[in-house]
């Protein structure tokens, strides 16, 4: 690279990254055929428009890119493109999220998604979020004593407040959710049910994690996480007389996007291929036994972890409940260590988003990079003696 400067601070990233024990759950490595795609001459073409209907000449291989990846999503799902269509060209989660609500739902009417200091995600309604400002958010959350969603209590407040659609999913719920008991209660008043599975997305589609397909209407994701992509997102929708695809494409574009990032959504079709296959397969269900067996041998050394253990990638842990600091100075030591992890609130916490109670771990990218259960075992001794001062 002829730019040193950059060249530089790309190259003070990859080490930082080798040296790292990637404990963040929102990350991972991609191949480098997905790193190959991303830098490619693709990112030359503007292609605002769909395959066959762009606004711009040159782009018959274009669409033949964008028209693979849109297959290669289906498949990796078990999808049939007569029930499902995919939407590739949202450039990332919040923007995808946006572009339902959009598309689906009249600004002002009532949603329901996650509180987001339980679990839930900015774009689920928070207030500080344009989700929350154009519509009204109805939340819902976990029991104070499990830990868990309450389904009784969700469908309760889901009769009574009756909005147009309920969000399911979460960025920090480290438990199954039942996706049929959602939608029993999106039937029952009516509503849209959207999934969000953007932490999962790569789990579904290793069989590692129960898939929400059969009781969606739409189901958004990112593709960075345990999918092993680029940072992108897809949009799925069911095909029927409601022409949901119709309505989110056009929310897309024109609605929020111009041009597509083609280079983006060929780096997307790559990783969508990697995960049809059965190595990845075997991937998805080490990363929940990854995580299930760091969060076992968390607990055995006192640790309280959230909601007792976890059925994903994902551990929340109670930091301020064990040596009264809380999750960012528990940040702050593991990181002076090379631990990289993120704070983060627990259900009902008491302090504030800046320094909440917890901190969040996942084992989707320490995966990618091999590990198994027996370096859960180290890591979380590791972890106990530098939080602890040992």
């Amino acid at each position: 690279m002829k730019d040193k400067e950059v060249a530089k601070l790309i190259d003070s990233e990859a080490k930082r990254q080798k040296k790292v024990v990637n404990l963040i759950a929102s990350e991972n490595y991609v191949s480098d055929d997905v790193l190959e795609a991303l830098g490619s001459i693709l990112t030359n073409k503007y292609a605002e428009g769909y395959p066959g209907a762009r606004y711009y000449g040159g782009n018959f291989i274009i669409d033949k890119v964008e028209t693979l990846a849109k297959s290669r999503a289906l498949a990796a799902f078990g999808l049939s493109e007569n029930e499902w269509s995919v939407n590739v060209q949202a450039l990332s989660g919040s923007p995808a999220n946006l572009a339902v609500y959009l598309a689906l739902v009249p600004p002002g009417e009532k949603v329901m998604g996650m509180s987001l200091d339980q679990g839930g995600h900015l774009t689920h309604g928070h207030k500080v979020s344009a989700t929350g400002k154009i519509w009204t958010q109805v939340p819902y959350g976990v029991s104070k004593e499990t830990e868990v969603l309450d389904y009784e209590e969700i469908k309760k407040k889901a009769a009574l407040e009756k909005p147009k659609m309920i969000i399911a999913g979460f960025t920090a719920y480290p438990r199954v959710i039942d996706w049929k008991r959602f939608r029993e209660i999106a039937d029952l008043c009516g509503a849209y049910l959207m999934v969000d599975m953007s932490h999962l997305a790569g789990l579904v589609a290793g069989g590692a994690y129960p898939s929400p397909f059969p009781y969606a209407d739409v189901v958004t994701t990112t593709t960075h996480k345990t999918l092993r992509g680029p940072r992108s997102a897809l949009i799925f929708s069911k095909k029927d007389i409601r022409e949901l695809g119709k309505k989110i494409d056009k929310a897309i574009f024109p609605g929020l996007q111009g041009g597509p990032h083609e280079n983006q959504i060929a780096a997307v079709a790559v990783a969508l291929r990697e995960a049809s296959t059965p190595a990845f397969k075997k991937y998805a269900k080490q990363v929940v036994l990854n995580a299930r067996k760091l969060a076992d041998e968390l607990s055995g050394l006192g640790w309280r972890v959230v909601s007792g253990g976890t059925d994903s990638h994902l551990i929340l842990l109670d930091i301020f409940g064990a040596v009264g600091y809380g999750g960012k100075e528990a940040s702050e030591r593991l990181e002076r260590e090379n631990i990289i992890v993120n704070k983060n609130a627990i259900p009902f916490d008491t302090r504030p988003p800046v320094d909440p109670s917890g901190i969040r771990l996942g084992t989707a990218a320490e995966t990618t990079r091999g590990k198994k259960e027996k370096d859960m075992t180290a890591l979380a001794e590791r972890i106990d003696k530098i939080l602890r001062g040992k």
